[in-house]
C-alpha cells in the first residue's frame, strides 16, 4: 500500500502522515524503482508438469539472467546451430566441398578451440526437397511416418545427436537408439558417425522448426517462405490455418504431430529441449517465412495453439519455449512486441541478429539495442542466431556490455573460409577468443572452476 501513497497530492499526504512520512514514502518508491525486475526461476510457473530436468535447465538460465540484472558477474553459454540436412547432403555447404558427417560444426568448435559448445541447436525441418514428411528406419516414436526415405535420415541423426549431447557419446547401452553414435543409413547405405564428446553429459540441446507451409506436398526450405505458400495470393489462408475445423488447420496439426513424435522420443529419454518455433515473425509481409508479417493476433494464436498441442494434447513437458524475433533496427524487422504470445506460453526471449555487424554497431554497443529491448519481458535473454561469435576483434567487450544468457552461432558461419556464406566473418582468432574467455560457458568437462557441471545437471534429482 505504501507504494500508492506517492500518487496522492503532496499536501493531502503531508496532512495525513507529516513531512517525514511523506519523504519516507517517496524514498521507498524511488528505491523500489531501482530494484531489478528479476525473471521467474521455476518452469512450473508456465508448465506445472514440467520435468525435473527441464526445470533444472531453465533454473540455470534464469539464474544467469538474474545475476546480470543484479549487476553481478555472470557468464554466457556459447551455442552452435547445426544444419544436419546441409552437412549430410549439400556438398557445397561449409568450409570445404563435399558432404560431411552429421554434427560437423558441433565438432568444428572443438577442432578450432579444444572445447565443445555448451548448447547445440538442431532442426526437425525443413526437409531436403522431398515429398511428404519422412524418417529413416522406423522407430517406436516415428512409425506413423514412411520409413527408409532418401535424404531424410538427417532427422534421426538430429535426435541421436541431441541424446548424445545431453547424455554423452559413446555410452553403454541405456535403452536409447545407437548409443555408439554410429550406424549405416537405411536408404543410402552410407556409414554415419556422430562426433564423440567424451562419453558423458556435454551440454544443452535445442530444436528449431523450419516448418514448410501446412499442406505442402514437398518439404524443403523453399516451402517455408511466404512467397511460395498459398498465403502469397490468398489473404484468408493464414486465418484458416489457425481456425479449428479447416483443412489448413488439420494440415498444421499433422505437421505438429511430426514434430511431437520426435520430441516425444527425447522426452522419453529424459532430454530437456529448448524449442524455438516460428522465429523471425516480425519481418515485413512477403519477406520471410509463411508465419511472418501476419496479423499479430493471428500469429499469437498460432503460437498458443502449437504450445497447447505439444504440451497439453501430446503431453510433452520436457520443453522450454523460446521466442526469437528478427532484429529490429528500422530497416528490416518490425518492433516485435505485438507478436509476443505472453508469459504463459514463453520461457526465453531472444533475437536473430543478422542486421548488424560488429564493426558498425546500431544504437551504441553491438547488440545492446536488442538486449535492452528484450528486458521488459522478464525472461532470460539470448542471441538465438548470429553469424558472429560474441567476442571478436571489433567488439571484444560484447559480453561485458550485454551479458546475454546464451549466444548461438549459425551453422557454417563458425568457419572463416566459408564457401556458402561469404558474410561470415569469424576468424580462427575470434573463435578462440570467445571459447577461451572466462565469460563463456562451454560444453563437455568443466575447464574453469565456475563452469557448469553438466554431469550433475543431467543426473540431479
Amino acid at each position: 500500500m505504501r507504494g500508492r501513497v506517492g500518487l496522492v497530492g503532496a499536501g493531502a499526504v503531508a496532512g495525513l502522515l507529516g513531512p517525514l512520512a511523506l519523504w519516507e514514502a517517496w524514498r521507498d518508491d524511488r528505491d523500489a524503482a531501482r530494484v531489478p525486475r528479476l525473471v521467474p526461476t521455476d518452469l512450473r510457473d508456465r508448465d506445472p508438469d514440467a520435468t525435473p530436468a527441464a526445470r533444472r535447465v531453465y533454473a540455470l538460465l534464469a539464474g544467469l539472467e538474474n545475476d546480470a540484472r543484479r549487476g553481478r558477474a555472470t557468464r554466457t553459454v556459447i551455442g552452435q546451430h547445426v544444419e544436419l540436412q546441409n552437412e549430410r547432403y549439400n556438398a557445397g555447404y561449409g568450409d570445404y566441398r563435399g558432404t560431411k558427417q552429421p554434427g560437423y560444426y558441433y565438432r568444428k568448435a572443438r577442432d578450432i578451440t579444444g572445447r565443445l559448445p555448451g548448447f547445440v541447436e538442431l532442426d526437425l525441418g525443413p526437409g531436403y526437397g522431398q515429398p511428404g514428411w519422412a524418417v529413416g528406419t522406423a522407430r517406436s516414436y516415428s512409425r506413423a511416418w514412411p520409413a527408409c526415405r532418401r535424404f531424410w535420415g538427417y532427422t534421426e541423426d538430429a535426435v541421436d545427436l541431441a541424446v548424445g549431447v545431453w547424455s554423452g557419446l559413446p555410452r553403454a547401452a541405456d535403452g536409447s537408439y545407437r548409443p555408439s553414435g554410429t550406424h549405416q543409413e537405411c536408404a543410402s547405405g552410407a556409414e554415419v558417425s556422430l562426433p564423440h564428446n567424451g562419453g558423458g553429459p556435454a551440454g544443452l540441446v535445442g530444436f528449431s522448426f523450419h516448418q514448410p507451409y501446412p499442406g505442402s506436398p514437398v518439404k524443403g526450405f523453399e516451402q517455408t517462405l511466404l512467397r511460395n505458400s498459398p498465403g502469397a495470393k490468398d489473404r484468408g489462408w493464414f486465418g484458416r490455418v489457425v481456425t479449428a475445423g479447416s483443412a489448413e488447420h488439420q494440415a498444421l496439426l499433422h505437421d505438429l504431430d511430426f514434430l511431437a513424435d520426435h520430441l516425444g522420443y527425447l522426452a522419453g529419454q529424459g532430454v530437456p529441449v529448448l524449442l524455438r518455433p516460428y522465429h523471425e515473425m516480425n519481418t515485413p509481409p512477403g519477406h520471410g517465412f509463411w508465419w511472418a508479417g501476419q496479423d499479430p493476433a493471428a500469429f499469437r494464436k498460432l503460437w498458443r495453439l502449437a504450445h497447447d498441442h505439444l504440451v497439453h494434447r501430446r503431453g510433452l513437458h520436457n520443453l522450454i519455449f523460446v521466442w526469437s524475433p528478427s532484429s529490429w533496427d528500422g530497416t528490416y524487422g518490425r518492433r516485435p512486441g505485438a507478436y509476443y504470445p505472453g508469459g504463459r506460453y514463453v520461457d526465453i526471449v531472444g533475437v536473430d541478429d543478422y542486421s548488424d555487424t560488429p564493426a558498425k554497431p546500431v544504437g551504441g554497443a553491438w547488440t545492446e539495442v536488442w538486449y535492452r529491448g528484450l528486458e521488459k519481458y522478464r525472461r532470460p535473454r539470448i542471441v538465438a542466431e548470429s553469424f558472429h561469435v560474441p567476442l571478436n576483434a571489433a567488439q571484444p567487450r560484447t559480453l561485458t556490455r550485454t551479458p546475454w544468457v546464451m549466444w548461438t552461432v549459425w551453422g557454417q558461419a563458425l568457419s572463416y573460409d566459408n564457401l556458402a556464406e561469404p558474410r561470415a566473418k569469424n576468424t580462427t582468432a575470434d573463435v578462440k577468443r570467445t571459447y577461451g574467455s572466462p565469460k563463456v560457458i562451454t560444453g563437455g568437462r568443466p575447464v574453469h572452476v565456475s563452469d557448469v557441471d553438466w554431469e550433475s545437471l543431467n543426473k540431479s534429482h
